[in-house]
Parts: C-alpha cells; structure tokens; sequence
C-alpha cells in the first residue's frame, strides 16, 4: 500500500478521523457515488476536471478488501485515494506514484477518489475528460485483523497526532521554502510502535504538517493539490530521516518515531 504521503491526508491541520466515522466532503468539490452493478466488483465511470476543480468520487467499502483505480486521460490528471474522515490526506498520491493504483483499505467505511489537474492544465483552466475503472475485490478483514495491521495502526495514530494527543512534543530542524535555512519547528509525535508514528510539525506560518512513519520508514505526508507541489522523497542518514515534503524540508531522528 502507498502513502503519501497519508493521508495523505492526504490541507490544512489535520484531524484525521478515527474508522468509524465516515468521509468528510471538502467544500466546493462535487462527489459522485461509485455503484456497482448488481453481482459486479467493478465498474467504468467518465468525467472531466476544469483547471483547478476537483471531483470526488466516493464508495464505502471494509477494511482488508483492495481497491483497484485506473485512471485515463490526459498526462496532467492524477487521482488520490483518501480514506474515511480524511479531510485531504492520501493514502495513494497520483502525481507522485502514477495513473493506476492498488490499495490495501485499512479500516471500513467511505473512501474517495479524488480527480484533479496539475501543471498547466490547472493554471490555463482547461478541461480534461477522463475514464475511471474502479474495482473492489477481496473478503474484509475481522476488526482484530485489521487493527492489527500496520496500516491500521497508523491511521489510529494519525488520529491521536490530529486530535493533540502525543506521545512527545519538542523541536526539529524545518525548512518551509526552498533554498532557505534549516531553522525550528515544534512537533508533536503519536507512536504506534514497530517504528510506526505520525508526526504533526507546526510551521512558521502557522500550517501543519503531517509525516507518516511505517515499519521505521518515512512513508508519506497529507500533501495536497492545494500545497502545489505535492512530491515526497526520504533518505536515512545513521539514524537522521530527511525528508522533502513538497517544498519543505524536515529532519527526524529516529528517536522522535521509536522514542528514548
């Protein structure tokens, strides 16, 4: 499964919602419910985007079941796959890892696929149709099973870093733009353990950032289309994880994601 940068979440400060809510619509995007044909697991749907618009589409499904999308059209339409109660974060970011999609669900309830423009399609304002093939498949998990699984741990931690309840809090070395120097901003971390964290830094400009940590790797942030540039990358120096969020720049020591 691929994050984003989850959850991506996918915005702005997070308040990823706990599995038994459902999704949240984010004002001014139009959804449109995903049905399948009766005794189908899958189904084909056409659309269009218009410069910078989105378009939801939303489909409940359980945790444990995969979640197939294909998206056709043009280079510069991508879609994110967001779970229930994101307000923005990703678990799969289109502009950074391609047209098709292969998701393990964490946890039941509502998911949306989102469909939007970048680069100069979104700037001019023009018009892109668009075909997308979505497919559920596979039995859902026990509630035991899937709160078992790392996935679901880090959905469960992105929930307490959301909600302001931390595990620690102190300072990292940030960046919020590029080329500009490495200064301080105040974090506050939720561990699920194993080397799976959430990590919400508070920046200069009174954003939040939220950085996901699976199995002991940087896994993602909740960039989005509103953050412009939305590609992540980590590398691990010794026990120092530095990552590119867009265009911010962390550091975290290991020691913030396992404690001690």
């Amino acid at each position: 499964m691929k994050f984003t940068s989850i959850f991506g979440a996918l915005s702005t400060a997070i308040v990823l919602a706990l599995p038994a809510l459902t999704a949240r619509a984010q004002a001014g995007i139009p959804q449109v419910p995903v049905q399948f044909a009766k005794g189908q697991s899958g189904t084909t749907l056409k659309g269009s985007v218009s410069g910078s618009n989105s378009v939801d589409y939303t489909l409940r499904a359980a945790a444990g079941q995969t979640m197939t999308v294909k998206l056709t059209g043009r280079p510069t339409t991508y879609h994110n796959v967001l779970a229930p109660g994101s307000t923005g974060e990703a678990l799969f970011v289109g502009s950074r890892d391609g047209a098709e999609s292969t998701t393990t669900l964490p946890t039941s309830g509502q998911y949306t696929i989102r469909v939007y423009q970048m680069g100069n399609a979104k700037s001019s304002g023009q018009r892109s149709n668009f075909t997308l093939d979505v497919a559920i498949t596979g039995g859902a998990q026990s509630g035991g099973a899937a709160s078992s699984s790392a996935d679901a741990q880090l959905v469960e931690a992105a929930g307490r870093a959301g909600a302001g309840k931390f595990n620690a809090t102190g300072k990292i070395p940030c960046a919020q733009a590029p080329g500009q120097p490495m200064g301080q901003c105040d974090f506050g971390v939720a561990r699920a353990g194993a080397g799976t964290a959430a990590v919400s830094v508070s920046l200069p400009d009174g954003r939040k950032r939220m950085l996901m940590f699976k199995a002991g790797k940087a896994a993602g942030a909740d960039l989005s289309q509103a953050d412009g540039n939305m590609k992540f990358s980590a590398s691990k120096q010794a026990d120092l994880h530095k990552i590119q969020a867009g265009n911010e720049r962390y550091e975290i020591p290991d020691a913030v994601i396992n404690g001690g």
